[in-house]
């Protein structure tokens, strides 16, 4: 089941319990998703999703307005299902450079279960309204910034080198692309790798990175 996101609130509801709106709106996420992955958004309705949700058509435009409000939904679930393990990966991380490992191994694995999700994202973005467009951008650089956060702190203890801001940004943003990169090419990197491997290697290139072994220009 994907975490539901509270960011969603500026969807408009009919329903006044907010708790409610939670729980129904992770129905209708959860049977969204395989509908848009496997025929695609444009092709499901929102009678498919209804009916996947265990909904009547009324029922489920009591939670939302629009096929892309659902989609939104999606996005936002999938962001806080990414969000929430970074979360708890930073909350028993060991000091030092482990903590950045530890970090990334969560990630790292949130995207390999997810991969077909951030497939998703990646596909049908363009189908959402300019608004919600932009929520979905502004929600992948606040995840990146987690990753900010962690180097430019571990830098600040001296578990990490010194290395300026812009620097620290672009590698946040390389850990977070090497994340999605088994989505776009498992279809050669899982013919050679194990996900742990994987993982290991992206982590041991990441901080030969950060300590100078390999250059950041």
């Amino acid at each position: 089941m994907i975490s539901q996101s509270n960011r969603a609130k500026d969807i408009p509801t009919q329903i006044k319990n907010p708790d409610l709106v939670v729980r129904r709106r992770r129905q209708i996420v959860d049977a969204a998703v395989p509908l848009f992955i496997q025929n695609g958004f444009h092709k499901t309705t929102t009678r498919q999703i209804a009916r996947a949700a265990g909904f009547s058509i009324g029922s489920l435009y009591e939670y939302v307005t629009s096929k892309e409000d659902v989609l939104y939904l999606v996005c936002e679930s999938i962001h806080a299902e990414v969000e929430q393990g970074l979360a708890e990966a930073l909350a028993r991380a060991t000091k030092g450079r482990d903590a950045l490992a530890e970090v990334m191994r969560e990630y790292f694995g949130v995207c390999y279960r997810m991969s077909d999700h951030i497939l998703l994202i990646y596909r049908e973005t363009q189908s959402l309204p300019l608004q919600w467009r932009k929520k979905v951008l502004e929600n992948e650089v606040r995840l990146t910034g987690l990753f900010v956060q962690v180097i430019a702190g571990l830098i600040t203890y001296g578990h990490l080198p010194p290395l300026d801001e812009r620097s620290i940004e672009l590698i946040a943003h390389n850990i977070s692309v090497l994340g999605h990169m088994w989505t776009f090419r498992r279809w050669f990197l899982s013919r050679h790798y194990s996900i742990e491997d994987y993982t290991e290697h992206q982590i041991n290139f990441i901080l030969a990175t950060i300590t100078g072994a390999l250059p950041v220009i």
